[in-house]
């Protein structure tokens, strides 16, 4: 099985604003993967994954992470996600001066 970025990108955080950075509506098993090496004490960032179970219900949050002050490890990821309709992975910092992170979508 390959494994391929199925999307990938530089998101520059606006405090308080949730910033949808991968939409992923064929089927496949996506891992989110972000760098959170720009961020030093007094940050936070929320990371959340949305997915449908149904092709035609709403998002429903999935998966919640929050990582606060300058991170030991840099980079974190999901777990593996198997998505057959829509799947969702956003960032919003809540608290601190915005960052560049950069992320990407993983097709296992």
């Amino acid at each position: 099985m390959a494994i391929t970025r199925d999307a990938n990108g530089t998101q520059t955080a606006t405090v308080t604003t949730e910033h949808s950075l991968s939409t992923r509506t064929a089927a496949g098993i996506y891992q989110l993967v972000v760098d959170l090496s720009n961020m030093v004490n007094g940050d936070e960032v929320e990371l959340r994954v949305k997915h449908k179970v149904l092709s035609g219900s709403s998002a429903a949050l999935e998966e919640y992470a929050i990582y606060v002050n300058a991170q030991d490890i840099d980079v974190v990821r999901s777990v593996p996600i198997p998505s057959v309709d829509y799947i969702e992975f956003t960032l919003k910092q809540t608290v601190g001066t915005g960052r560049n992170f950069d992320w990407a979508v993983l097709k296992l």
